[in-house]
């Protein structure tokens, strides 16, 4: 009975994810097919890689040739930002067991806003909605991502402009946890620290520096308010 109220929650917590998973995996798999590669390339990336946005990126890095090297530096440059909020998370996943390896690996932008620090109600076990959400996140990126490979196949479409959907996403995920959260200091943080690096260090190397100076004030802030909080 509480396994089927963890997994029901779960699926309902999801929900938005999904929607927007299957439309985003769709346009991968559209820009995927537009390159030239089957709909099981976007069957394997999916589910092997499963990054949304450097998956994006991939198609370029495959369809233009680049080298081993050149693949590498722009993923840790692209997923950088995973290395921030996963290590928030390293005490709840501490005691997962056998599902932490798969936790740590599904631990998207989408699945981190669903399972940081989460008010879940009474009866639902907190370590399978972790898995359950992880995987049902997931499953609706592989889905997305066939269908619209499968779709490329078949019918015309006009690609120009799809990979600005991983940017509309991230876009609302900020929205909502605005919304959600009553101090926004550490989102304007985020939104003034960004866009100091995009004029001083350009479009193809702020990213690292802006991560490394959000980290930084969001340390200091968090010092801030605890010294003004006693």
């Amino acid at each position: 009975m509480q396994k089927n109220k963890t997994r029901n929650y779960s699926f309902l917590a999801s929900l938005p994810v999904m929607a927007g998973y299957i439309v985003l995996g769709m346009g991968f798999g559209i820009l995927l097919q537009d390159k030239g590669y089957d709909w099981w390339w976007a069957l394997l990336m999916s589910t092997c890689i499963y990054a949304g946005s450097m998956q994006y990126v991939a198609v370029d890095l495959l369809a233009g040739g680049a080298s081993l090297i050149t693949a590498a530096l722009m993923t840790v440059m692209v997923n950088v930002r995973h290395l921030f909020y996963g290590i928030s998370m390293l005490a709840d996943y501490e005691d997962t067991g056998r599902k932490k390896p798969y936790l740590i690996f599904a631990l998207t932008d989408e699945t981190y806003s669903l399972v940081c620090a989460p008010t879940l109600p009474e009866g639902v076990d907190r370590k399978k909605y972790y898995f359950f959400v992880s995987l049902l996140n997931q499953c609706y990126w592989v889905t997305g991502s066939v269908v619209g490979a499968a779709l490329g196949a078949i019918l015309p479409f006009d690609s120009t402009g799809i990979d600005f959907a991983m940017t509309a996403l991230f876009v609302v995920i900020f929205v909502e946890q605005w919304e959600k959260e009553k101090r926004h200091l550490p989102a304007l943080t985020g939104v003034v620290v960004s866009f100091l690096c995009r004029i001083l260090f350009g479009a193809s190397g702020f990213l690292i520096p802006s991560m490394l100076g959000i980290t930084v004030c969001l340390f200091l802030e968090k010092r801030w308010i605890l010294k003004t909080n006693q």
